[in-house]
């Protein structure tokens, strides 16, 4: 039965009490999960500490408590907001537009959040023998990279891992150019494939984690190389998640040709993670071997 049409003779009486919407904007209800949320990463944020200072020993169950606690937050918020999408009909095209912008600008701010980390490469990249900062000189030898540091060899699992991720930008965009033109099939099967491929990329680089000659701690390089690539490794994981939460989607009947804003920011969140890779293997592992092989 079409939407409006009348059952018996209360249904139109019911239909004329009920406000009328007169613009294409979606007013929130209220919702529980901003206090739920920001309770829950208060609580866990201060079990971390006590946990990192050994000074309560309760800390790692109250560090547990308010990762649950933030981990139901997303789960029933992110549910609300695809109900709205998929039932409420709330995501007008006007609605729409606006949570374009808004993944415009956190994919934004999350380019920023690398370009910290590429700075603090560069700064001690560019100049390891800085006159202004002469501590350089004892602690890198003036050089980039840091005298006794065997970095890794970049055409080996590192450029196996490039291309991992670039095959996974094809398959998503197959994916995506296959659900605007109603083929769910193929929908599925370049989902399938990105995520294995995403999976893929992450073991592999756990396993280069585990064989590099350097640590994290005791030194610039490894912790510049670390806290750089050990970020966007974090961003594949969310990636991968973000798109196997579509995949299970379109399994379950959602997104049209015409509404699939949940797979379309999925699927900028994965090519701008692919972005920042090519710029992570061109300089930190690229550019660190080329400077090694030249200070021999």
């Amino acid at each position: 039965m079409g939407e409006g049409a009348a059952v018996d003779g209360a249904a139109p009486a019911a239909a004329a009490q009920a406000p009328k919407k007169h613009h294409d904007y979606h007013l929130v209800d209220p919702s529980p999960w901003p206090v739920i949320g920001s309770a829950s990463a208060f609580v866990m944020a201060l079990g971390a500490i006590f946990w990192m200072h050994n000074s309560f020993a309760m800390a790692p169950y109250v560090f547990a408590l308010g990762a649950a606690g933030v981990l139901g937050t997303m789960f029933g918020w992110w549910r609300d907001v695809i109900r709205e999408a998929e039932y409420g009909g709330h995501h007008s095209r006007v609605v729409q537009l606006s949570h374009r912008y808004g993944m415009m600008l956190f994919i934004a701010s999350e380019v920023m959040f690398f370009v910290a980390w590429f700075w603090a490469y560069f700064n001690s990249a560019l100049f390891p023998a800085d006159a202004v900062h002469v501590a350089r000189t004892e602690l890198f030898g003036g050089t980039w990279p840091p005298k006794g540091i065997e970095v890794l060899d970049p055409w080996h699992l590192p450029l196996l891992n490039t291309l991992i991720l670039l095959t996974s930008g094809t398959t998503i965009t197959w994916a995506h150019h296959a659900l605007l033109q109603g083929h769910r099939e193929e929908v599925k099967w370049g989902l399938i494939c990105t995520i294995a491929l995403g999976l893929t990329f992450t073991g592999i680089q756990a396993y280069e984690y585990w064989h590099a000659h350097f640590a994290f701690a005791g030194n610039l390089y490894g912790a510049t190389f670390f806290m750089a690539t050990g970020f966007h490794g974090a961003h594949v994981i969310i990636g991968t998640i973000f798109l196997s939460v579509c995949l299970a989607r379109v399994y379950a009947g959602h997104f049209s040709a015409e509404h699939h804003l949940g797979f379309e920011f999925a699927a900028w969140y994965w090519h701008f993670v692919d972005v920042v890779w090519l710029f992570l293997f061109a300089s930190i592992y690229v550019w660190s071997a080329l400077g090694a092989a030249g200070a021999r």
